[in-house]
């Protein structure tokens, strides 16, 4: 069962990082560039929540490279439980703010129509929110695997 795609130490878990890492810097840099993003509480929530899934993806992506050019195991079941817990919470915390950012721009664009008005940037608060989302799957994937390793020691 240590062979499973994703595992912390291999290619296929080095690269569900960068793929996290990469996402959830893309939706920060999208929300950072719209303007008047500060004014709502969901995008700021956005920019919180992407920035810590960043660092959380960046930290866990050296360490993959560290073990894959040490040969180190990080299978420990002590790791192997700091990893399940970082995922899901970074997991979840990316879930609720795509969640929470794409209901305001839903409100903005269906409800009371505020995407018309040119001021606001509409289209960059929805590609921040791809983005998230695309990070979030990326995040739930790996959080999924780390608790299969787990459940498997």
């Amino acid at each position: 069962m240590r062979e499973l795609a994703g595992s912390p130490g291999t290619w296929s878990g080095l690269s569900l990082r960068v793929g996290q890492l990469v996402f959830a810097a893309a939706s920060v840099c999208a929300t950072a560039s719209a303007l008047g993003f500060a004014v709502y509480t969901a995008f700021c929530y956005l920019i919180a929540s992407m920035g810590l899934q960043a660092l959380w993806s960046l930290g866990l992506a050296c360490l993959d490279c560290y073990a894959l050019k040490f040969k180190k195991d990080l299978h420990s079941a002590v790791l192997l439980s700091l990893f399940v817990v970082g995922d899901w919470v970074t997991a979840i915390l990316s879930f609720a703010a795509s969640c929470s950012a794409a209901g305001v721009v839903v409100l903005f664009d269906r409800d009371i129509y505020a995407c018309r008005n040119p001021q606001l940037p509409c289209g960059r608060f929805e590609l921040a929110i791809a983005c998230a989302f695309l990070s979030w799957a990326f995040s739930a994937t790996s959080a999924l695997v780390m608790f299969w390793l787990l459940a498997s020691l």
